[in-house]
């Protein structure tokens, strides 16, 4: 079978690899779509923590069964499904506190071990999400949109609340849309205003901060000078990272969405002051990937105004480098096979 190999940093290659052989407890799924997360691009610049090369990237991924064992979940061989790409050991004290999503040692396949761009994977099949009630696309894009819902199931978000979300790439996307699902009064922040009005018409947002226009005053006007009780960080920015310490309510929250390659500083009295509670919101959970494919199932999650490029498998090289540029407007790219 063919495989897309990211070799070294800024260069891939297709690769003949052996078709992976049947393994009770796991399941072979045929890939029909894979989705491009800002995870990949990173590994593609080199700009990617816990990474080496070469590897197989691809962890937004939906295929179809092609053989599988008895199981409790009921999967059969022609299910569609989407995979949770977490790999988690169920030992270590996360797991057993049904934290799996922080695992001691995580394996995301993609990042720490080979990724499903290639056209068979074998999958623990407690790892797979039956969908055959959705699109491919519908789901592929489980995974980002999870990782949001994640971060909002984390931070406690409750009806009512004003929450801050800062930046607008499909992770954040995925945050407005879930903090809008709980209720919450969502304010969105990014440079681009283009990629501004996009969250308000998709995520159905209710207001807009350009972080280059006097963000601190802006958003002190649209709270009365109370600022967000929760603040998402979803651009992976040390600068963002640095400065939204100033941007939320006393007696508030940050959580981290975003990762960067970089250390974090900030005012510790000013940090006391506000009696802040940071978080840090890694990958998802089963529970997570159930909520978000009930939302999509109802029709709650636009994913094709979230989808805006596609390739196919062969092409994806020849096209990769161009969703790299801003000019290009990628939200999410999408690889079909």
């Amino acid at each position: 079978m063919q495989a897309i190999v990211c070799e070294e940093i800024g260069r891939f290659k297709i690769s003949e690899f052996p078709e992976p052989s049947y393994v009770e407890g796991e399941a072979i799924v045929r890939i029909k779509r894979i989705g491009i997360c800002g995870t990949d691009l990173h590994a593609f610049k080199g700009n990617q923590p816990f990474f080496t090369y070469p590897r197989v990237l691809g962890h937004e991924l939906a295929g179809l069964i092609e053989r599988i064992g008895d199981n409790e979940a009921g999967l059969a061989a022609g299910d569609q499904v989407s995979v949770i790409p977490y790999l988690h050991c169920g030992k270590c004290i996360a797991c057993r506190n049904g934290k799996t999503n922080c695992c001691t040692s995580m394996k995301v396949l993609g990042v720490h071990v080979d990724g499903g761009m290639r056209e068979l994977i074998s999958v623990p099949v407690t790892h797979l999400i039956r969908t055959n009630g959705l699109t491919l696309d519908q789901s592929a894009v489980l995974e980002p949109l999870s990782i949001g819902a994640h971060a909002v199931r984390r931070s406690g978000l409750l009806k009512g609340e004003t929450a801050l979300v800062i930046g607008g790439g499909p992770i954040g996307l995925g945050v407005m849309a879930f903090a809008k699902y709980a209720g919450a009064r969502v304010i969105a922040m990014d440079i681009n205003d283009e990629r501004l009005a996009f969250c308000r018409s998709w995520a159905g947002i209710d207001e807009t901060v350009n972080a280059l226009h006097e963000p601190k005053a802006k958003l002190s006007e649209l709270t009365n000078g109370e600022f967000p009780t929760v603040v998402f960080d979803a651009t992976g920015n040390a600068r963002s990272m640095t400065d939204v310490f100033d941007l939320a309510a006393h007696g508030g929250k940050l959580v981290f969405v975003g990762l960067v390659k970089s250390d974090i500083t900030f005012n510790d009295p000013e940090f006391h002051k506000r009696e802040l509670t940071l978080m840090g919101s890694r990958n998802a959970t089963k529970e997570d990937f159930d909520h978000v494919y009930s939302a999509v199932k109802n029709g709650l999650i636009d994913v094709g105004g979230y989808i805006t490029h596609r390739s196919t498998f062969a092409g994806m090289i020849g096209e990769f480098e161009s969703w790299l540029k801003p000019e290009s407007k990628v939200i999410k790219a999408m690889v079909e096979l």
